[in-house]
């Protein structure tokens, strides 16, 4: 009989996107049960993709103290009846109720994986609030994991746990599927970029910025918009474009209008939305820009360079481990204008160093964050922290 384990996020799309495959994969070896919130699109993708049991379990990101406590008290009542060997959260709601809630049912095995801090980036009494959540949720872990280094050294320096601090293989929760996130993974790479261009009403000598993610102030778009214009006033010919893969909704669901209006009927910007297959926008992309003021470990800076595209990013926790300075791209200060503009006028002007950037950035996206090396240093840990013996698939 296969041990459980029990895989906790506090919206669906997270452990849909996020963890997509990985929860399959470890259903080989244990009975893998995922909580988190219900919408019919990816709580019912991960049933039918993943293969495994979940519960509905509805959890506010925002500190909600009524809503909270009932979320904890149904999670406690699902943990007390499915009796799991090791429960394991990701993101801080999801993973504050699950860390109280199986400590108080007996589960023996607590892990968290910090995705990223929120607090670091805040003041006052709201710091202090979150602070306090993050110290309450590690002493009611057994097991904590900073997804990257720059998030092991906040956790260190605000002295948030003095447990023992462990990051799976070289950061990053889920690393990368390079057969599927490569510049190959179209056979016909010069026409598809052609016809894809095409389509969007870009010329084929085009030079395209592609930024991916949220469209929001905390991502460095106005920063984005500034230095952009600067470059688009200086080129002669109107062949730079900035393409936007993203949505405009903050994550209390309500638009920025702001940045929304900051953005609309710029010359040379392509806002196209959000889309799941970002896929063909970096492949008819030459450079992939996320000035970003704070990330964990970006999944979309991995995926940008499994595909060989030179990156321009915050020098920031996550960003800042993944890219190599003049190597696989530049990291500049953060929300630096003068300097985000510096560094994408390089790169647009400096053919051969891109070029060198992209072959570099593949290479080591390959090497350290490949897909399957990350599930199973993760598929090791859970063996070596528990008591029992894996299960073995045939």
């Amino acid at each position: 009989m296969k041990p459980k384990l029990i895989r906790v996020t506090t919206v669906p799309i997270t452990m849909n996107i996020v963890l997509k495959g990985q929860l399959s994969f470890m259903n080989q070896y244990f009975e893998v049960i995922g909580i988190t919130g219900y919408d019919h699109k990816h709580f019912n993708e991960v049933i039918e993709r993943e293969g495994i049991k979940m519960h509905a379990l509805e959890m506010k990101r925002a500190i909600s103290p009524i809503a909270d406590l009932k979320s904890l008290w149904r999670l406690y009542r699902i943990l007390k009846k499915e009796k799991p060997h090791i429960v394991h959260s990701i993101t801080p709601k999801a993973g504050l109720l699950t860390m109280i809630a199986a400590y108080f049912a007996g589960v023996s095995i607590r892990m968290h994986t910090f995705t990223g801090l929120v607090f670091p980036s805040k003041t006052g009494i709201y710091k202090s609030i979150l602070i306090t959540m993050d110290r309450l949720l590690c002493f009611y872990a057994t097991h904590v994991y900073p997804e990257g280094e720059g998030v092991k050294s906040d956790l260190v320096s605000y002295r948030i746990t003095k447990k023992p601090l462990r990051i799976i293989a070289n950061g990053n929760i889920n690393g990368v599927d390079t057969t599927c996130f490569s510049p190959d993974y179209i056979r016909d790479k010069k026409r598809f970029r052609e016809q894809f261009r095409e389509k969007m009403g870009i010329d084929k000598t085009d030079f395209i910025y592609c930024f991916i993610g949220r469209i929001t102030k905390e991502k460095g778009i106005k920063e984005l918009k500034a230095s952009f214009l600067r470059l688009l006033e200086q080129d002669k010919k109107n062949h730079i474009k900035l393409l936007l893969v993203g949505s405009y909704k903050k994550e209390n669901g309500k638009v920025n209008k702001v940045i929304e209006r900051l953005i609309k009927n710029v010359p040379g910007i392509l806002s196209v939305g959000r889309h799941d297959d970002i896929r063909p926008y970096l492949q008819i992309s030459d450079v992939f820009v996320l000035p970003s003021h704070r990330e964990g470990f970006p999944n979309v800076i991995l995926q940008a360079g499994a595909m060989g595209l030179p990156c321009i990013v915050s020098d920031i926790n996550g960003s800042n481990e993944i890219v190599i300075h003049n190597e696989t791209g530049l990291i500049i200060p953060v929300k630096d204008e003068q300097k985000l503009y510096d560094a994408m006028k390089m790169l647009l002007e400096n053919e051969a160093l891109r070029n060198q950037m992209c072959c570099k950035a593949r290479s080591r996206i390959v090497s350290r964050y490949e897909q399957s090396m990350v599930w199973n240093e993760l598929l090791s840990e859970y063996q070596k922290v528990s008591d029992f013996t894996l299960y073995s698939p045939e």
